[in-house]
């Protein structure tokens, strides 16, 4: 559940992010350059107030690299209809090479098991603390025993 709702939000804060990065070259084209600047970080408050949640929500399931190679994939899939539908671009058969390249990219980074394996290893806070406690208990019963041997 938590990665499919990270993945929505990514999807939601790359609709902003894309118009904040390339919309301005349509919308703005003849306005001096600092307009667009700032008109693009209006847009990109929205983008980082859901891909900010979206990526601390996501680290609880996923690690970085599969974050960011999701938040590629997304990208892709965000900018395409964007170039085809908002910027009236062509898009040519460089797009699928290089999607295929994004997908062969996901593919790898989300079957790396050595990073899932190192993520399962890390010992929670609640391991931790359960050796400390046992560790406590038997020094604490030593210190008995020895008390007790001494009288």
């Amino acid at each position: 559940m938590k990665i499919l709702l990270t993945t929505l939000m990514l999807i939601c804060s790359n609709v902003f992010m894309t118009f904040a990065w390339y919309g301005h070259l349509s919308t703005l084209k003849g306005k001096f350059w600092l307009i667009a600047v700032f008109a693009s970080w209006g847009v990109a408050f929205f983008e980082y107030m859901i891909m900010v949640p979206a990526n601390r929500l996501g680290s609880e399931v996923m690690t970085l690299p599969q974050l960011k190679i999701l938040q590629e994939a997304i990208a892709l899939s965000v900018f395409v209809p964007f170039a085809i539908f908002f910027a009236k671009e062509h898009i040519s058969w460089n797009y699928l090479w290089g999607a295929l390249c994004i997908a062969g990219a996901v593919f790898f980074i989300f079957n790396d098991h050595s990073a899932t394996a190192k993520t399962q290893q890390l010992p929670t806070p609640a391991t931790v603390q359960k050796v400390e406690t046992e560790t406590t208990e038997q020094v604490t019963e030593k210190e008995i025993d020895n008390e007790r041997f001494r009288n």
